[in-house]
């Protein structure tokens, strides 16, 4: 798909001029392809991604699927659902290639996620990192936030692996995240190897935290000014930009997880990465939003204050110091997203196991 330059997409109006990059919240080629054509420079994969892809478009990959099975007779229903993952994501990956070459490589990625159920485990979470790398030029690695996540970013951006830190959702995880990422860069420099084509990522799911916290207000029946829960996400990724870029952290930050159009229209003109899924490049493009800069201006302060008095999880997102990283893997919103992606890494197996032993 091409669009027109001299009638461009709200989408396409975002990133023409500006530092700020848009990826596709999905590796669905049809919804790809309609995110390139509205200047869309990357895209990102994860377990829930790929089921819903994979339910919607089942008959696109049903041959393909059949075909891993023949020809992995001894393989496990795990073992053939990395293949097709790996598959489904390589097909991104192609259809990305010209942007990584018309880019030099500093744009580009499809985002391929580490197995969720390694969350705990440093060693498999590089093992598979450093698998993905060598699958294309252009792939770009999920690791987790988590306590293991940030050594394992550590190490394999030492070994040259592009990292897009996931399950990720407050403050000191993206300055973790940042740390762990200068320390990598920092060893693979001094071991005599160029860094300067690496784009590290970190991911904060804005949408996540909101979710959270309305979770939170529910169950304590706390009583908040109507739309204020929808800013908590947007108020924390302004201030880890802030901070980024005062400290020059060399990861880039990305906004996912989107609900509403403030995880577009109020992050526009950063030089930051929004990832969103292909339902809201949609909605955003038909919408009638003004398309300006943005981020720097600030959350309404009675917002954040009113936000920061009533929860405490709030705080622990926002303050640099509010969660040490021994916590990362018992934040709320990090129980709940690593639930559901290892849910989500469960019904994909299922998924393939009834293709492996259909019913009699």
């Amino acid at each position: 798909m091409t669009i027109s330059l001299s009638n461009p997409s709200p989408l396409h109006r975002t990133v023409h001029g500006a530092p700020t990059d848009v990826w596709n919240d999905s590796c669905s080629p049809r919804e790809l392809e309609y995110a390139i054509g509205n200047g869309a420079v990357g895209a990102t994969t994860n377990p829930s991604i790929v089921l819903a892809v994979l339910k919607k478009e089942f008959d696109a990959w049903k041959g393909e699927l059949r075909q891993l099975i023949d020809e992995n007779p001894t393989a496990a229903e795990d073992a053939i659902a990395w293949k097709l993952i790996e598959e489904m994501g390589l097909r991104g990956a192609e259809m990305l290639l010209p942007v990584f070459e018309r880019e030099r490589h500093l744009k580009g990625r499809l985002s391929m996620q580490t197995n969720p159920v390694n969350y705990m485990d440093v060693s498999a979470l590089v093992e598979q990192a450093v698998h993905f790398n060598g699958l294309a030029p252009n792939i770009q690695v999920k690791i987790p936030a988590t306590a293991a996540g940030i050594a394992a970013i550590e190490e394999v951006t030492r070994l040259g692996v592009n990292i897009n830190a996931t399950v990720s959702f407050t403050l000191p995880q993206a300055v973790a995240v940042a740390e762990a990422v200068e320390r990598g860069l920092d060893r693979r420099a001094k071991e005599g190897h160029d860094v300067s084509a690496m784009r590290p990522v970190c991911t904060i799911m804005i949408g996540r935290l909101d979710d959270w916290l309305k979770v939170i207000a529910a169950r304590q029946g706390v009583v908040t000014t109507p739309g204020h829960l929808d800013w908590a996400g947007v108020a924390t990724f302004k201030k880890a930009y802030g901070l980024f870029k005062a400290r020059g952290y060399r990861a880039r930050l990305l906004a996912a997880a989107y609900r509403h159009h403030l995880h577009w229209s109020q992050l526009i003109g950063g030089d930051v990465i929004l990832t969103i899924p292909y339902e809201w490049q949609v909605q955003f493009n038909k919408s009638d939003i003004e398309v300006k800069p943005r981020i720097d201006d600030p959350v309404d302060p009675a917002i954040v204050d009113d936000l920061y008095r009533k929860f405490a999880d709030f705080r622990r997102a926002y303050d640099e110091d509010g969660l040490p990283v021994a916590e990362f893997d018992h934040y709320g919103a990090t129980v709940r997203t690593l639930r559901s992606f290892i849910e989500a890494y469960r019904d994909l197996t299922a998924l393939v196991r009834d293709s492996m032993l259909p019913s009699p």
